[in-house]
């Protein structure tokens, strides 16, 4: 694989078994994704969208194809290895924050490092990612005490402290209002001018993926259109 690709799926296919019934999500898709890239994935509801992301984040395995993150193949590895890759090299940022409802800001943000059992100046590396996302002064604060926006800043710092190849969002702003989405798209796009973190977004907001690089377009459990006209 060259390394100018940090995501490279090859005739992927996700088949889910419901009794009688297959399901075909994904029918042999492939996309490469380079390294620093910001990408947007768009498409109807029951497109596929969630199926990749599972996958290209390591959440899921396909039923056939290769996938390569990072220029490692993950067909050999059991969940325990998968486990351990998906926590140094992907971060996830989610509609919802998906933060611990009674832990701080600090220890939302430090929960990777203790996953992969990180001691290494781990508080110090989750203060310094809040101060990123400008939260110095929330590090004590609980989630029930931060705004909607705060949560999501305080989520993109629990998905950066790994420092990891790729940031994943899954419909970031869709739960917070207009000035708040756009506050949070910019903070993303500022790490990948920062960083070089190569971004995917999901979305379904076409203002969101006009301020992507390019639009792959899922239809039917494959690509349809891989740039913008």
């Amino acid at each position: 694989m060259t390394n100018n690709w940090v995501v490279e799926a090859n005739d992927v296919a996700k088949i889910y078994t419901m009794g009688d019934v297959k399901v075909h999500a994904l029918r042999g898709l492939s996309l490469k994704i380079g390294r620093g890239e910001v990408v947007s994935i768009m498409g109807p509801s029951g497109s596929g969208k969630s199926t990749l992301m599972n996958i290209l984040g390591c959440l899921d395995r396909p039923t056939s194809g290769d996938y390569f993150l990072d220029g490692e193949s993950f067909a050999h590895l059991d969940d325990d290895q998968l486990a351990d890759i998906r926590n140094r090299k992907v971060g996830f940022v989610f509609q919802s924050f998906n933060l611990l409802p009674r832990a701080t800001a600090l220890a939302n943000v430090e929960l990777p490092l203790r996953y992969a059992r990180d001691r290494s100046n781990r508080r110090q590396r989750a203060r310094e990612s809040l101060e990123l996302v400008g939260l110095a002064d929330r590090v004590t604060h609980r989630p029930n005490e931060l705004s909607g926006g705060q949560q999501q800043r305080v989520a993109i710092a629990r998905a950066i402290v790994n420092n990891p190849s790729i940031v994943m969002a899954d419909e970031p702003t869709g739960n917070l209002d207009s000035k708040s989405g756009e506050q949070i798209m910019e903070l993303l796009l500022n790490l990948n001018k920062e960083r070089g973190t190569t971004l995917i977004i999901v979305t379904h907001d076409p203002e969101i993926a006009e301020l992507t690089q390019r639009v792959i377009q899922i239809r039917d459990g494959a690509v349809e259109v891989r740039n913008r006209e």
